[in-house]
């Protein structure tokens, strides 16, 4: 598959931009600075520098003319302001979606949160990343043009990777190590009787692409 990744230099990006390359796919990453292409072909991704934040629909679209699937693993990141919570974390994942819809590529993967939601209270930053995530992944949902899949890890840990999750609609607060994200993220690539589902994720004690397969099944 042609895979187009949003976010292409975020953590877990990388971490399955190497995955996918190494399963033989062809992977291009997303990112805002020329300076980070190094990373992502050390990854084996192809970079593409474009701002989401300032790019039209046409301009995304033509990256993805010919993708057989889209994730969204951008984010502002921590220390962004509330107004890019809105413009990163909302604003462009709507985009994305809008222009995977216009680029005909039906399979789109988010990377979301775990509380995410559109009416979720509080005047704190983090606040503001939930309400914005929640909002954007309402937006893909209503979607009748993406084969969708919401994934909502919980607290993220750079602890190596155990393949041992926890993945349903609804598992609880939890931790859960970026490398075991990007290994669910490249399964449910290869699952595609995943759409639909919006999952949370953690850490647990099911091996993950059995993990995978039971949610597929219901």
């Amino acid at each position: 598959m042609r895979i187009v990744i949003a976010g292409g230099h975020g953590q877990i990006a990388l971490r399955l931009e190497r995955l996918l390359a190494a399963g033989g796919h062809e992977v291009a990453g997303i990112i805002r600075r020329p300076e980070q292409g190094d990373d992502l072909r050390a990854a084996g991704a192809e970079p593409v520098v474009l701002d989401l934040e300032s790019a039209s629909v046409e301009m995304v679209a033509a990256v993805l003319q010919g993708a057989d699937a889209a994730v969204f693993a951008a984010g502002a990141g921590p220390g962004s302001s509330v107004d890019r919570k809105d413009t990163v974390d909302r604003a462009a994942a709507v985009l994305f979606a809008d222009a995977a819809e216009r680029a005909g590529v039906r399979r789109y993967v988010v990377v979301s949160s775990m509380g995410a939601d559109a009416a979720h209270p509080g005047d704190e930053v983090f606040d503001a990343y939930l309400r914005a995530k929640g909002a954007a992944d309402d937006a893909v949902r209503a979607r009748t043009g993406l084969d969708w899949t919401i994934l909502r890890p919980g607290s993220l840990t750079n602890d190596a990777g155990t393949g041992q999750i926890r993945l349903e609609a609804h598992t609880g607060r939890g931790m859960v190590p970026r490398d075991d994200v990007a290994a669910v993220l490249a399964e449910l690539l290869d699952t595609p009787a995943t759409a639909g589902l919006t999952l949370e994720l953690t850490s647990g004690s099911t091996p993950l692409a059995v993990a995978v397969k039971d949610v597929a099944g219901n």
